[in-house]
């Protein structure tokens, strides 16, 4: 029998210091089945050339220059070309263990799962810890640092992240593990799992521009609509690595969080209603409007965010939104690499 193969999309926007590091570990998957597709979106740097030079060198690359239009477009440009059995999607400036894909694959194959979810390192850059000469270690770089079961892999300071149990788990078990961490990068992010292209197909399931920074979330939720298969395994292999210059830190506003909070109640409503869970499930997803992503320092920009939301929240309903019993937040958990949003709504460049 012969193994499958996986669609691995790297979209690539103005990452030339980090994009070679990310293909290096992708075409060293121990799972040699893939394709790894790399979509420049546009990039006004030399991420291009270096994508180039790997394409050369490597026919399993199927390198797409296009205009730049946002992560959403350029990540459903790449499964519009896929041809693999599984999906998987990496972001360009992060890196994966050797055995990512092969772990993630053999636990789909072995429970006919639809998705696949594992836990990954939370990696902050030498420049994170060993800030310039006059400069100070940022807050949240000082509090993840501080953590006792931060180690060293890889030159990065590391910490793993995940908390599900690893087992196979049906719609409404998922959704009722889901329903506890609703903020949680973990289950929210597309890069630590593995999805099932014939279901994405079958669902016709694209990502969106309608929300700020949390497509990632959105396009979860729905497919879990239709996933009824979930495996998740306990070995992390996606390092994920902090970008101060990210959405988090630079861009947030109360409004925005807000709105994407409000936004995703509609997505979380459909799918806890389907599962006929929803009742249950209502007073958690109330919570989870003043509840801060597990992965956020407090002393972030996100999180004075959070708190002016928090407070908008209490305003239109009357409830002291300090009263609410909100998700409880792992510490070491921060803080926060942001998702790539400044090539989400056609932004600046981010600087390298």
């Amino acid at each position: 029998m012969n193994n499958p193969l996986v669609s691995i999309i790297v979209p690539v926007y103005n990452v030339q210091n980090s994009v070679a590091r990310c293909l290096e570990s992708v075409l060293a998957q121990t799972w040699k089945e893939i394709e790894v597709i790399v979509l420049n979106d546009g990039s006004t740097d030399g991420s291009l050339a270096i994508c180039e030079q790997f394409r050369r060198k490597d026919p399993r690359i199927t390198l797409i220059d296009k205009p730049n239009a946002g992560l959403s477009m350029t990540r459903n440009d790449g499964m519009k070309v896929a041809k693999g059995k599984y999906v998987q999607f990496v972001d360009s400036d992060d890196l994966l263990e050797p055995d990512f894909t092969e772990n993630m694959v053999r636990a789909a194959e072995a429970n006919s799962a639809d998705l696949v979810i594992s836990p990954y390192w939370m990696a902050l850059p030498p420049e994170m810890v060993n800030p310039g000469e006059g400069e100070k270690l940022a807050p949240d770089a000082k509090l993840f640092l501080e953590d006792p079961s931060v180690t060293d892999r890889r030159g990065y300071k590391v910490r793993q992240y995940g908390f599900l149990p690893a087992g196979v788990y049906d719609q409404r078990a998922y959704a009722m593990q889901l329903i506890e961490k609703p903020a949680t990068f973990y289950f929210n992010v597309v890069w630590n799992k593995l999805y099932r292209r014939q279901l994405l197909e079958a669902v016709d399931l694209w990502f969106t521009n309608d929300l700020l920074y949390a497509e990632d979330q959105q396009f979860n939720v729905r497919y879990l609509q239709y996933a009824k298969v979930i495996a998740s395994i306990d070995t992390p292999g996606y390092y994920y690595i902090q970008n101060p210059q990210g959405i988090c830190h630079t861009q947030l506003t109360a409004g925005t969080v807000m709105q994407n909070k409000l936004q995703m109640l509609r997505y979380y409503k459909e799918l806890f209603t389907k599962l006929g869970i929803y009742d249950e499930a209502q007073p958690r997803l109330y919570k989870s409007l003043v509840a801060f992503s597990e992965n956020v320092s407090p002393s972030s920009l996100l999180q004075r965010a959070i708190d002016d939301a928090a407070s908008y929240w209490g305003n239109l309903t009357g409830l002291d939104a300090s009263s609410v019993p909100v998700q409880e937040t792992d510490a070491a958990s921060r803080p926060a690499k942001p998702a790539r949003a400044s090539r989400r709504k056609k932004l600046d460049p981010k600087p390298e």
